[in-house]
């Protein structure tokens, strides 16, 4: 089965449209205003329209408030809420029983260690999304191009998406390392903080749907 794809941070309607042509299966629109890809609901509204019946929609929010949850859930009505914050795996039950959308968990990995400590949300969030732990001063919870060692995620049992430094150029490596059924990209197609790139987009869908979903890779 081809691993799924979601193409984070979008901005405009052509960029949309680019990753619904190209055979996407998400895209993300971020609530976080020290982001440069921020979004207001109304803006985000716009282009969960033009997505709806064509690509799902992911609403990403940072420690929200049960405010701006429901916001979200009436006014742009995504398809699955991903929370990139610190939220606790009870917040994320009550976030989830309160916008009844599908959730997301985003867990910061550096080492094997961090990877353990999943299993907490696993029965809770629909899928986890295993991002790379950025460094304590870092604004940006997420898309900020980095890495993690892909060898931290091998015998994790439940469903999956990786996200952290993926690139057109890494993307069908990292299927085959990890298994994962969804990659996850936002700075990786980006030709400024922001500002998607339809080639890389384009590129990196392309690469991640030809490798569809493989067996992981052994450990060295």
């Amino acid at each position: 089965m081809p691993v799924k794809v979601k193409i984070c941070g979008v901005r405009t309607p052509s960029i949309v449209e680019t990753a619904a042509d190209a055979g996407a299966d998400y895209v993300g629109l971020v609530f976080f205003t020290k982001s440069p890809r921020h979004l207001t609901t109304a803006e985000a509204r716009v282009l969960a329209k033009i997505a709806k019946g064509r690509i799902g929609t992911v609403a990403v929010l940072v420690d929200p408030s049960d405010a701006l949850i429901d916001e979200v859930a009436e006014t742009v009505g995504p398809d699955l809420l991903q929370l990139h914050g610190g939220e606790s795996s009870e917040r994320v039950a009550a976030i989830k029983a309160r916008s009844k959308l599908p959730v997301m968990k985003a867990i910061s990995i550096a080492s094997s260690a961090d990877v353990a400590g999943a299993g907490a949300y696993a029965a809770i969030a629909d899928r986890i999304l295993f991002d790379a732990k950025t460094d304590e001063a870092a604004e940006l919870p997420g898309g900020n191009g980095v890495a993690f060692d892909w060898r931290a995620l091998q015998g994790f049992g439940a469903p999956f998406a990786l996200s952290g430094g993926l690139t057109p150029d890494t993307v069908a490596t990292a299927i085959a390392m990890t298994g994962a059924g969804l990659v996850d990209v936002s700075s990786g197609v980006e030709s400024a903080p922001g500002e998607k790139d339809p080639d890389l987009v384009k590129r990196f869908i392309r690469a991640a749907k030809s490798v569809g979903q493989q067996p992981r890779a052994k450990a060295s």
